[in-house]
Formats: structure tokens, sequence, C-alpha cells
């Protein structure tokens, strides 16, 4: 287990997430740098690959029934298998205030290392076979650096085809909106 020196300032989520990760008793590493503008620009701080800076994602099930999602950074989540995994007609994203209501992070910083409740993880199906991947570490400009595998086991995360490819050159990811996804 590595992570940054205890010199720097942790946030309280930062906090969280670290020790969250020290209790999961895997190897990691804290990677800090500056903000970032893109997905590209966030791999290359990482010393990653885009396909292994991983989102994670908040998903509404239900009232107050929520999980995370992570998809890799090259990914887009493929709403109708999600919602045929899980087993529901309608999903949706909450917005920023409901986010950080139901995890104890800003969007942005989004982990399940330390969430103020443990909800159920959904890895997608390329997370636990990518070597190294980055994952949010509760703060801005913050990841931590882990095995997919040893992730995917460390949250005891249900392992699904859950995503497609991003669109070349597309403007971001469009799974970030707070949008209601349903099946049509």
């Amino acid at each position: 287990m590595t992570s940054s020196p205890r010199d720097v300032t942790e946030t309280p989520g930062e906090r969280r997430s670290r020790e969250a990760l020290e209790r999961a008793d895997i190897d990691f590493e804290i990677v800090r740098h500056g903000p970032v503008g893109s997905l590209e620009e966030a791999a290359r701080a990482r010393g990653l690959r885009p396909a292994q800076v991983l989102k994670t994602l908040v998903v509404r099930r239900g009232d107050g029934d929520y999980l995370f999602v992570l998809v890799p950074g090259d990914r887009t989540i493929a709403w109708p298998r999600l919602r045929a995994l899980l087993g529901v007609s309608r999903l949706s994203m909450p917005d920023r205030q409901v986010a950080f209501e139901v995890t104890g992070y800003e969007r942005g910083t989004i982990t399940p290392f330390g969430a103020t409740t443990p909800w159920p993880v959904v890895a997608d199906a390329h997370v636990a076979d990518a070597g190294l991947v980055s994952v949010g570490a509760g703060g801005h400009g913050v990841s931590a650096t882990v095995d997919g595998a040893a992730l995917v086991r460390a949250l005891d995360a249900r392992v699904a085809d859950v995503t497609d490819p991003r669109a070349p050159g597309s403007p971001g990811p469009p799974d970030i909106r707070p949008d209601v996804i349903s099946q049509q």
C-alpha cells in the first residue's frame, strides 16, 4: 500500500477515501495532479491510457436506492444493458446535490471508497482485465491507482458488460447528465 506523503493536507473526502482503501487491504497509490480539462489530460497526468481512467457514476434505481457504476473513460454506459442487468425499466442519474447527499462526495471526486453509504457497485467487464486503473480518491485532481481485478474484489462489485465504446471525437461522456434514462 502506498499513498502520498502525509504532509499534504487532505480534504475530509480524501481522508475517507484513503482510509477506506487502506481498510480494503489492496495495493494503491494516491496520485495528485492539478486541474485537467479532458479525459486525455487526466490519463496523461496519471500516466495511464484513457481506458484505464475510471468514471464512478451514481445511478438511481428508485427512491433512496442508488448504486455506483465503474465505467472506463473511453466507454459510456449502455443503458438498456444496465437496466436489464438490474431488472428495472427506469434509471436516472441524480443531480449534483443529491449525488453529494448520497455519497458524501462532490461530482468529479466520487468514489465507492469511503462513500457515506456503501452502495452496491457494478463494474463494467473491461475493468477487471485492465491491469492498473485509476479511480477517484475523494478530491479534485486526486486519484487512486489500483489493480482492476483487486478493485473489483475489494468492492465486491458485480461485473457485467454494461458499456459501449465512446464515439471518437465526442465532446465528453454523455452519461454525466441527471436525465431519466427509461426504456422506450
